[in-house]
């Protein structure tokens, strides 16, 4: 990696933990620039509009971080319920491993703050979710589940794990994201369409 791109990213790395672990509002760019031991310069040569040009970044790197871990899940296992029931335990593993910080870079939380103070984070989030369910989705029509069916599927197996990871970083215990796992084969074979 040549020392620009190894600037970017290190400004990239260093925003993202900080907005995910700090949250958006209370990380500023001098802090970023501070942390990631970045000249200011290249900050704004590389994000020339600043900390929402940053966040959408960080948000889209994400994004397609957790979309190919979802897509290795897919292809490790046939059966999508045990496929995502792998995911979610190795969220639960990452949980333990990072001590309940920083370890998911992407949720709840980053979604709500940023969507009230700007419409293009907000789509961002917006964007975020959607590409995983539709991910979920997918795999549940290659199965052979009705596609109305996969998207309602998709849409609650999302929410499930964002409220799992919203209780195991509270109570600081992966138990939620355990017993969220243990779900997933009722809600992908046995739960009946709405």
């Amino acid at each position: 990696m040549s020392e620009k791109q190894n600037t970017r990213h290190a400004i990239l790395e260093t925003a993202a933990r900080l907005f995910f672990t700090k949250g958006y509002h209370a990380t500023g760019l001098s802090q970023i620039i501070k942390e990631s031991n970045c000249p200011k310069g290249s900050l704004y040569y590389y994000f020339p509009n600043g900390k929402e040009e940053l966040a959408l970044e960080c948000i889209n790197c994400t994004k397609e971080l957790v979309i190919e871990k979802w897509r290795k899940k897919f292809s490790e296992y046939e059966e999508p319920s045990e496929a995502v029931q792998a995911f979610v335990l190795d969220m639960a593993e990452d949980a333990e491993k990072f001590d309940y910080e920083g370890y998911m870079p992407f949720s709840f939380w980053m979604a709500v703050e940023t969507s009230s103070i700007s419409e293009k984070l907000r789509a961002a989030g917006q964007d975020v979710f959607a590409a995983w369910q539709s991910l979920i989705s997918k795999r549940l029509v290659e199965f052979g589940m009705d596609e109305s069916r996969a998207v309602e599927v998709g849409v609650v197996t999302v929410s499930l794990l964002e409220g799992a990871l919203i209780l195991t970083l509270t109570n600081r215990d992966k138990q939620p994201l355990l017993t969220a796992a243990k779900c997933i084969p009722y809600i992908i074979n046995k739960c009946p369409s709405l």
